[in-house]
C-alpha cells in the first residue's frame, strides 16, 4: 500500500504532533509482512525545513515544501493519504483526487478558528462558537489577536476546512474528549503510543529515605494556553507557607521572558530553574532527578503527550482537569482546577505532605499507561485503519 503521511510540521520542530508522527512513521515503515515485505510504501511531506536534521537517516523518504503541483503528484500517486491534521491543501487536493483520507486531530483546527477552542480576549474554554454558528463571536475572538480583516478570512477558511473533513474516509480522534468536541462522522479513538521505559520506579519503601527537596517538572512550550503563570502562582503561594521544593521548567517559547521576569519579581529565584529546551541526553539526565510533573494547562488539552510519558516513567503527575488530561491520567494522577493557582497549591501541597503519593500513583500511572499508551498498540491501530478503509475503496 502506497501511504502518504502529510505533517504540516515536522522534525526538527519539536512537539507533540511531531514527536508521533515521527514515531508512527518510523513504526509503519519498519513493519514487516510475510515473506518480510513492508505492508507500507510511506512517504512523509511537511512544510518544515530540514535544517540540520538528517532525513536520510529515517527508514521513509521525506519530501519538504513540495509546490502545488509536486504535493498533487505525490497525492495521485498514494492508494491512502494520512493528515495530520486538516491542513486545507492537501485536504482539498486529496478530495479532488478522490483519494481515501485519514485525518487525525491532534487539536481543533477542524471546529475553531484559533484551533484551541481558547476564548483569547479572556482566556476562557469556548463552549463551541463555530459550531453553534455563532460567527460573530468567532470573529471577535480572532481580533484580539490579529486585525478584524485577518480574523474575518480566517473565519471564511473554517467552512471548506469543516466541510472536507465531514467527508475523509475516517476521523481519527486522541481521545474520546477530541471525538465528543469534534463531533464529526465516522470517527474513531486511537490513543497516542510511546515506547515503554525502563525506567526504574520509585518504591514506596524508598519514601522515608528519599533525600533532598522534592523536585516538581514543567516540560513543554512556553505559551499562554499551557498555564505556566498559574504554577509559578501557585509556587509563590507555597513558599509562602515556607514549603521547601524545587521547580524545573524545561522549554522554550515566546513567554519565556515574561516567565523569568514574574519568576524574579515574586522572589522564587530560588525554588524555580528555567532550563530552556532540552532534548535527548540532556532532557533524559534532567528528567531523571523528577519526582512529580505538572501540566496546569488552562485550554482542553487533546491528549497530554508529556504525561503519557511521565507516566510510563513510573512518575506522579498534577494535571488540570480539562479536556483529554483528565482522561488521559485517569484515577492515577492528582487533577486541579483550570487556571486556579489556589487548587494546584492544595495538589502540590498534598504530595508535599504525604510523599508516599509519588511512589503509589506513579506505579498506577505507570501501569495504566502501559496497558493503553504503547507504541505498538498505536501502529498496529493505525496500520488496521488503513487496511479497512483500501479494502473498502478496492
Amino acid at each position: 500500500m502506497k501511504l502518504l503521511l502529510y505533517s504540516h510540521s515536522f522534525a526538527p520542530n519539536v512537539g507533540g504532533v511531531e514527536t508521533i508522527a515521527l514515531s508512527l512513521a518510523c513504526g509503519l515503515a519498519e513493519l514487516r509482512a510475510v515473506g518480510d515485505r513492508p505492508p507500507f510504501e510511506l512517504t512523509l511531506v511537511t512544510e518544515t525545513l530540514a535544517e540540520d536534521f538528517e532525513d536520510r537517516a529515517l527508514p521513509f523518504p521525506v519530501v519538504r515544501r513540495p509546490g502545488v503541483l509536486a504535493l498533487k503528484r505525490l497525492i495521485d500517486a498514494a492508494d491512502l493519504i494520512h493528515l495530520a491534521g486538516p491542513a486545507l491543501l492537501p485536504l482539498f487536493l486529496a478530495w479532488l483526487s478522490g483519494k481515501p483520507v485519514v485525518l487525525e486531530h491532534h487539536g481543533y483546527q477542524s471546529i475553531c478558528p484559533n484551533g484551541l477552542l481558547l476564548h483569547q480576549p479572556d482566556g476562557s474554554i469556548c463552549p463551541g462558537h463555530f459550531q453553534a454558528r455563532q460567527y460573530n463571536k468567532c470573529v471577535r475572538c480572532q481580533s484580539a489577536g490579529m486585525s478584524r480583516l485577518k480574523s474575518i478570512a480566517q473565519l471564511l477558511l473554517m467552512f471548506p476546512r469543516n466541510l472536507l473533513a465531514r467527508s475523509v474516509a475516517c476521523n481519527i480522534a486522541v481521545s474520546r474528549h477530541v471525538s465528543e468536541r469534534i463531533a464529526l462522522p465516522r470517527s474513531r479513538v486511537v490513543y497516542h503510543g510511546i515506547e515503554n521505559t525502563s525506567w526504574p520506579e520509585i518504591a514506596v519503601a524508598e519514601i522515608p529515605t528519599m533525600q533532598g527537596k522534592l523536585r516538581f517538572v514543567y516540560v513543554g512550550r512556553l505559551v499562554a494556553e499551557k498555564g505556566v503563570p498559574v504554577l509559578l502562582q501557585a509556587v509563590e503561594i507555597l513558599k509562602r507557607e515556607r514549603h521547601e521544593f524545587e521547580l524545573l521548567v524545561i522549554g522554550d517559547g515566546p513567554q519565556r521572558a515574561d516567565l523569568e521576569a514574574l519568576t524574579a519579581r515574586a522572589g522564587l529565584g530560588d525554588c524555580v530553574q528555567f532550563t530552556g529546551l532540552l532534548r535527548g541526553p540532556k532532557l533524559a539526565e534532567a528528567l531523571r532527578s523528577v519526582h512529580v510533573m505538572v501540566m496546569p494547562s488552562v485550554w482542553e488539552e487533546t491528549a497530554g503527550l508529556a504525561a503519557i510519558e511521565h507516566m510510563m516513567r513510573g512518575r506522579l503527575v498534577i494535571a488540570s482537569k480539562i479536556g483529554g488530561l483528565l482522561e488521559t491520567i485517569g484515577d492515577c494522577g492528582v487533577a486541579c482546577l483550570p487556571g486556579n493557582a489556589e487548587d494546584l497549591a492544595r495538589c502540590m501541597r498534598e504530595v508535599l505532605r504525604d510523599r508516599s503519593l509519588v511512589a503509589t500513583l506513579g506505579h498506577k500511572g505507570r501501569e495504566r499507561a502501559q496497558s493503553f499508551f504503547l507504541r505498538d498498540r498505536m501502529i498496529a491501530d493505525h496500520a488496521g485503519v488503513y487496511r479497512e478503509i483500501v479494502g473498502w475503496h478496492t
